[in-house]
């Protein structure tokens, strides 16, 4: 297929600008020609066009973005007649998370808890819906002048009782070192309590500046967030409070049992942070959180357990990059 360049037209819609181009497809700002409306439209690369399964993926997207609809999730437009694979979006205005995260690096607790709530009211409608995003992070989330927000971008999101697909491009869709939740580092599928470590992660960065896992490359990243527990945030910026300490320490439990069960719980906790039980949590020399000998003992068992599929997944991104 060909690129579209401005002033094309792609059946009834002109493409207006290039807005950003990846592997996996291309974005296009553009106007219907039959209602004057200013819409994006994204574009499958010939590589997707040409791979049955990577189409079906980039289908089962379209649908959920058809399916669901909340003033906090970018809506896709009905699936009518086209002469070519692509999706015809709602155009967004504001910035992405990213770009102001980037500018401002941390962000003033009020508006940042804001920002937090209002993404997990997206999540919780959509986690409503068995619909899991499988790959929250800053860079898929609108922010207008009013930090109003819109959740960007399904291209790995998964309906809970849809059959897995298995890709061939696997490193560009596993999720992003950062944001992906233990559970997925290890090959599990994901539910909607990997959404909201991911959540976790996101306003870690808002309220600190910076994400609670670091390391020379992905794999010590994700190395990192299987094995170890996040810097309490509370000794980055002091102006946290314990309460909304706890907030995150409740959704970046590295056990998905014991985090926030749906989005709703930690909307409520965002919402009553007054109410919020801090629990007492030991603190170790190197910042790390204290366990009980029993709990030392369980942690080496289940570091060992969990260095064979970090090094299985370490493998996987190396030879899809090749």
């Amino acid at each position: 297929m060909s690129t579209l360049a401005p002033g094309d037209t792609l059946d009834h819609y002109r493409i207006d600008s290039v807005v950003a181009h990846t592997q996996m497809s291309t974005l296009y700002r553009a106007t219907d020609l039959n209602s004057g409306r200013e819409l994006a439209i994204k574009v499958p690369s010939p590589e997707i066009e040409a791979d049955p399964v990577l189409v079906e993926r980039f289908k089962r997207e379209q649908d959920i973005g058809q399916e669901l609809d909340h003033p906090g999730i970018v809506k896709a437009f009905d699936n009518e007649e086209r002469s070519r694979p692509y999706m015809a979006i709602e155009w967004v205005e504001g910035r992405l998370l990213r770009t102001i995260l980037n500018e401002e690096k941390k962000l003033p607790i009020e508006r940042a808890s804001t920002i937090a709530h209002r993404i997990c009211d997206a999540l919780d409608y959509m986690h409503k819906h068995g619909i899991v995003h499988r790959d929250l992070k800053p860079e898929n989330i609108m922010v207008d002048n009013n930090d109003q927000i819109k959740l960007i971008d399904f291209g790995i999101a998964m309906k809970e009782d849809a059959r897995r697909l298995t890709f061939v491009n696997v490193s560009s869709l596993l999720g992003t070192p950062d944001y992906i939740s233990p559970e997925q580092v290890k090959g599990a599928r994901g539910d909607q309590r990997s959404d909201i470590y991911s959540m976790g992660i996101i306003f870690y960065e808002m309220l600190t500046g910076r994400v609670p896992f670091v390391g020379s490359n992905p794999l010590a990243v994700l190395n990192e967030r299987v094995l170890n527990d996040v810097k309490p945030p509370r000794d980055i910026n002091p102006e946290i409070s314990p309460e909304l300490e706890e907030i995150l320490f409740r959704a970046l439990e590295r056990v998905p049992r014991h985090r926030y069960a749906t989005a709703s719980e930690m909307m409520w906790d965002l919402e009553n942070q007054e109410q919020v039980g801090v629990e007492p949590r030991g603190e170790r020399p190197d910042g790390n959180l204290n366990r009980s000998p029993h709990r030392r003992k369980k942690f080496l068992i289940y570091s060992a357990l969990v260095a064979v599929p970090v090094l299985l997944l370490a493998l996987i991104l190396i030879l899809a990059r090749k």
